[in-house]
């Protein structure tokens, strides 16, 4: 009898019927063949002012608009001025279903200040790009929370912290190539690690996309770590249930097993 109860579990399990969250090392081997990259974007161990964060494995990915060449930004947003130099990291496509919880961390980094308000976003699309959600909007500020950002939307998801002041300084950070350790007046310095969580309202297949702008100007750079990205708590790089052969297989053994023990 309790052979047979146990191989139930086991195998209810395995057919997706319940499961435990993973681990999020996601980027310990540097960013998913699968991910896409546009500008300049990598992998990295704890350095400088940026951290490991909680939730995440050994390493995080960044993206950066030291040495960029690409103009990205986010359209209609950002008061006078316009979107220079940035980077673009995007995920695989994958599926989850409605009410699962999206999850990840990140930290904004910037070494420009004053009237030049550098900005860095995320966002989940479906699988014809469209924007289901914005997830959240950091931005260069003299004073006050650096999320979300000013002039940027609001985005519709729980932030811990939700109030983010800037910690002020020149931040010393790689990704910030040339301009690491330096500062342009009052606004520079980084948020810290702060986590994201967004209900998913419907089923589907989606992309997770993180930008960051240089705004108005090429000069003094910013950038962005992110980790701990899950999805239902696991990692969104892996499938998201047994395959569906398997999942029959195991779902037959199980009544199978459940005749026997009557």
């Amino acid at each position: 009898m309790k052979k047979s109860i146990y191989t139930i579990t086991m195998l209810a399990g395995l057919a997706g019927v319940t499961s435990a969250p993973q681990a999020a090392p996601l980027f310990d081997n540097g960013i998913p063949d699968s991910w896409s990259c546009t500008g300049q974007c990598g992998s990295a161990s704890a350095d400088g002012v940026v951290t490991l964060a909680n939730g995440g494995g050994s390493k995080y990915a960044w993206i950066s608009t030291a040495n960029s060449n690409s103009k990205v930004g986010l359209t209609g947003v950002g008061g006078t001025g316009t979107a220079q130099s940035g980077s673009v990291l995007r995920s695989n496509l994958f599926s989850a279903q409605a009410n699962e919880q999206l999850d990840f961390s990140f930290n904004f980094v910037t070494s420009d200040g004053a009237g030049f308000a550098d900005y860095a976003w995320a966002r989940l699309l479906d699988a014809a790009n469209a924007e289901v959600a914005l997830l959240f909007t950091a931005r260069t500020v003299e004073t006050g929370s650096v999320v979300p950002g000013v002039n940027m939307p609001a985005p519709n998801v729980s932030l811990n912290p939700t109030n983010v002041p800037i910690i002020a300084g020149a931040p010393s950070w790689f990704a910030l190539g040339g301009d690491s350790g330096t500062c342009y007046r009052d606004g520079c310095g980084y948020t810290g690690w702060i986590k994201s969580s967004f209900i998913l309202p419907t089923a589907g297949n989606f992309f997770l996309e993180f930008g960051v702008t240089n705004w108005d100007d090429d000069s003094y750079d910013s950038g962005m770590a992110i980790d701990g990205v899950t999805i239902g708590g696991r990692v969104i790089n892996n499938p998201v249930s047994a395959p569906a052969g398997f999942a029959l297989f195991a779902l037959s053994v199980l009544g199978l097993l459940a005749r026997r023990r009557k």
